[in-house]
């Protein structure tokens, strides 16, 4: 009986039905931005803001319903296709033609600065606020960096996480933040990272190390993810309020077979069935919702839910090398 119910299951894999779940979950997280749109339109009258946040609401909320509605086999195709759209916005458009620095040094000297530009409001809506509703959503659907690496081959890692690398990206930041304080105090010239032209070569140059850096990351460890585990700074800005994220992966106990596809394949090696078997949500701050658990799973025993947890520490529990 267990193998024609296993048998059943695999066929119907691959199949999906647009459900008010499916409608559901999209549409809250794009009218997330749409009200931010609104709230900023009416406090500044500045049409920027409704573009800017309705074009990535509307992004986010049709990738994520393709994501949810079209067969598993093919469904990831709806995460790349937002992911596309928001990575090549973001740093295309606001970073290179507006002449923003986009990165985390831009951020600060921003901050510094009391300007509340793009960058500013970029990093306080995905990476601070915005974890809070969506988890580490942004660097699974619009990171620029992520975007590039999750072309390379090596989408499934291969022997878990390697536990002395991950201080690199804790190094990683505070080289970063120092920079700009070296030049904010000490050198004085504070405002000469503010200026476009440094904004831009500061861009230029920042993505080019993130890029380079997290190819050989990725083709030496075999690992698509390798630089958001070990050298991306911002992934350490939103583990905090990403804990408290009201959208979260789970697992259906009643439907879970233990197959153990979704951990073999979630690029972050968190152990999802750990989380399962302890009757929890996916709590862990390495989730990035890419929902490659929920395509590999072929008893459609993982999903998206939104809701509270009420969890005021989540234990991390990660596949690690040996």
């Amino acid at each position: 009986m267990r193998g024609r119910n296993r048998s059943r299951d695999n066929n119907s894999y691959g199949r999906r039905n647009i459900s008010k779940g499916t409608v559901r979950i999209p549409l809250i997280l794009a009218a997330t931005f749409y009200v931010i749109a609104a709230a900023l339109y009416l406090k500044t009258r500045n049409l920027f803001y409704i573009f800017n946040f309705g074009y990535l609401g509307s992004a986010l909320g049709i990738g994520l319903f393709l994501n949810l509605s079209i067969p598993k086999d093919k469904s990831l195709m709806g995460r790349r296709i937002a992911q596309l759209l928001i990575g090549i916005y973001m740093v295309g458009y606001l970073g290179l033609l507006k002449s923003e620095n986009m990165q985390i040094e831009g951020f600060v000297a921003y901050l510094l600065a009391g300007i509340f530009a793009g960058a500013t409001l970029h990093y306080f809506i995905a990476k601070i606020a915005g974890p809070l509703i969506f988890g580490r959503g942004w660097c699974g659907w619009a990171c620029w960096t992520a975007m590039v690496l999750d072309f390379l081959p090596w989408k499934k890692p291969q022997s878990g996480r390697i536990k002395k690398l991950e201080s690199l990206r804790y190094i990683h930041l505070a080289v970063s933040v120092s920079i700009v304080l070296y030049f904010w105090f000490i050198l004085g010239k504070g405002k000469f990272l503010l200026e476009p032209k440094t904004a831009f070569l500061w861009l230029i140059i920042g993505n080019a190390f993130y890029y380079i850096s997290g190819i050989i990351l990725a083709a030496v460890l075999k690992d698509n993810r390798a630089f958001c585990k070990y050298l991306c700074p911002v992934s350490l800005i939103m583990k905090i309020p990403s804990r408290f994220s009201l959208l979260k992966i789970e697992i259906d106990k009643e439907k879970c077979r233990d197959c153990k596809l979704c951990e073999i394949n979630c690029p972050m090696d968190i152990k999802l069935l750990t989380y399962k078997n302890k009757g929890e949500r996916i709590l862990s701050s390495e989730c990035i919702l890419c929902t490659t658990c929920i395509k590999v799973c072929p008893f459609d025993a993982i999903g998206v839910t939104f809701r509270p947890d009420g969890k005021i520490k989540n234990e991390e529990y990660l596949n690690y090398k040996g």
